[in-house]
């Protein structure tokens, strides 16, 4: 079948709370056949791959690894305009379809981090998680920006040789940070989160309750893992 699957029914069952037996008995296979199905020793048909989606009310693209949401959906962009020659030099250019893409997985997600941030109603965290996309902006505006050599650098106050190190390190203390406050720990700023005041989340709820952003950050966070899986 592929990598996937085995992974995922697997984490289905045991999201539902099931054991082995019980669901083998409700999809009507042999536990041990179920078990070579979650280990990946043997591949299903495509009924059971069906059968098996069915159960769990996912999509056959979510059991498959295709998608990240449950219902299958998938981030769509509006396809870009083919225009003559003429009409391009009348009309200001438009951005191409993997900017557009890339910009929607990022906004998208970061929309939903906001929202996340908002229901937990804690000012620190708020604080630190701006922080960090604020100095991530920086450094790619100021990479940008002096890619030029002809940009005059003193739009910047901290000197080339030193901007990188040193944006790159309070992204680390930032994210300290932020592992603190959201672990229970207090730093020297801010107070811990309390647990009762984070919202639960799932694979399901996000997509129940942003349905129109959750695709995107589904395949950013397949994209972004696929691109740590080569380092490793």
């Amino acid at each position: 079948m592929n990598n996937d699957f085995p992974r995922i029914v697997t984490l289905l069952r045991k999201e539902r709370g099931l054991s082995q037996k019980q669901a083998a008995l409700e999809l009507g296979v042999s536990q041990a056949l179920l078990s070579h199905y979650e280990k990946g020793i043997r591949e299903c048909g495509l009924d059971f791959v069906v059968k098996i989606a069915d159960y769990y009310n996912v999509s056959c693209d979510y059991l498959l690894g295709r998608s990240l949401d449950r219902t299958g959906a998938q981030v769509r962009i509006n396809e870009p305009v083919v225009r003559s020659a003429q009409e391009k030099t009348d009309e200001p250019s438009k951005p191409n379809a993997m900017i557009t893409m890339n910009k929607k997985l990022i906004t998208d997600s970061m929309n939903i981090i906001f929202e996340i941030l908002n229901r937990t109603e804690h000012r620190g965290l708020t604080s630190e998680v701006s922080a960090f996309f604020m100095v991530s902006v920086y450094k790619m505006m100021r990479a940008l920006y002096s890619s030029n050599p002809k940009n005059p650098q003193a739009m910047f106050s901290v000197i080339p040789e030193l901007y990188q190190g040193v944006s790159t390190a309070l992204m680390s203390i930032v994210e300290s940070n932020i592992g603190c406050i959201t672990t229970g720990r207090p730093t020297s700023e801010h107070s811990a989160v309390d647990s009762s005041a984070t919202p639960q989340l799932s694979p399901d709820i996000l997509s129940k309750k942003y349905p129109e952003l959750a695709p995107s950050l589904y395949n950013l966070i397949r994209d972004t893992e696929e691109k740590m899986k080569k380092l490793t």
